[in-house]
């Protein structure tokens, strides 16, 4: 037996990258740290709940760090580790198609809604 991870199960569990949120918080912290209010509210329709699994998931991951200062109350950032930072960029690609296509595929299920229901 191999001491080397097997690749295709590394990559299957890095599926959480890419969730529905995971990218979206991913672009929000791209220009710096924010509190989790300013994250809040810079992501259209996250739930608190799954802004906190969320980001549990990424800085077990690896991908964003949690700050708490010691202050009253406790002021507490997040910001995106190197590796969140290198993620990010390679996500630039598919978020810009996403902005161009995106009426194409909210037509395309509208369609196939329409004739699948």
């Amino acid at each position: 037996m191999s001491d080397v991870p097997n690749i295709e199960c590394s990559a299957r569990e890095l599926v959480d990258v890419t969730s529905r949120w995971g990218g979206h918080i991913l672009n929000a912290l791209q220009d710096g740290p924010l509190r989790f209010s300013e994250l809040h509210a810079s992501i259209d329709r996250i739930s608190d709940k799954m802004l906190s699994q969320t980001l549990r998931i990424q800085i077990r991951d690896g991908l964003v760090t949690r700050t708490v200062e010691p202050t009253t109350p406790p002021r507490v950032s997040y910001e995106l580790t190197t590796l969140g930072y290198g993620l990010t960029e390679s996500l630039q690609p598919f978020l810009a198609w996403v902005r161009v296509h995106a009426a194409e595929v909210m037509a395309a299920q509208q369609h196939y809604d329409q004739c699948h229901t």
